[in-house]
């Protein structure tokens, strides 16, 4: 698929068929985490993958009950571990969002080209998310998504509500 047609129709997909996820496709997908880029290329990132039925509801419980998380086949739990870098010279010790986020941009653009719908979850309770999963104290929970093929036919439709160019570029200066 064209790199230009899986970003204008990425979409978030609430609503996913039961069909599993092949393990082939999974680790194309979470390779493409892999390889994302990192200031200093510490990559400081981990991914849980979550099959459970009982764990995905209790995830999606803890994610303001958004309990179409736990349709997917798979759920994804990307995770930063606190690397003390002050990036911009303002973000202090949780610049590894950048990093994490990149990472996580990669897997569901790559999730995308495979026919895989997800859906960047950014409401949870991370503390209580860290408790369930075992999460260390020193890493925290940047984004979840759940991850299978969309149950919809026309999932993958281009957006239509986005700003113009003009609207979000500037040149030489902010304006």
């Amino acid at each position: 698929m064209d790199f230009y047609e899986v970003i204008k129709t990425r979409r978030s997909v609430r609503s996913y068929k039961p069909d599993p996820v092949s393990e082939e496709v999974l680790m194309r997908v979470l390779d493409a985490a892999r390889i994302a880029p990192s200031g200093s290329n510490r990559q400081p990132w981990k991914f849980i993958i979550v099959r459970d039925e009982a764990l995905k509801r209790k995830i999606a419980q803890h994610c303001s009950h958004q309990y179409f998380i736990a349709e997917a086949p798979i759920v994804i739990v990307a995770c930063g571990r606190n690397i003390h870098y002050n990036r911009g010279g303002y973000m202090g010790d949780l610049s590894m969002l950048v990093d994490v986020s990149i990472a996580f941009t990669h897997l569901i653009l790559a999730a995308r080209a495979e026919g895989l719908g997800t859906c960047w979850i950014g409401a949870f309770d991370n503390e209580k998310l860290k408790k369930l999963l075992e999460i260390p104290d020193d890493v925290n929970i940047v984004a979840i998504t759940p991850l299978g093929y969309p149950a919809k036919e026309k999932a993958f439709t281009p957006y239509t509500s986005r700003k113009k160019l003009d609207e979000i570029i500037c040149y030489e200066k902010y304006c």
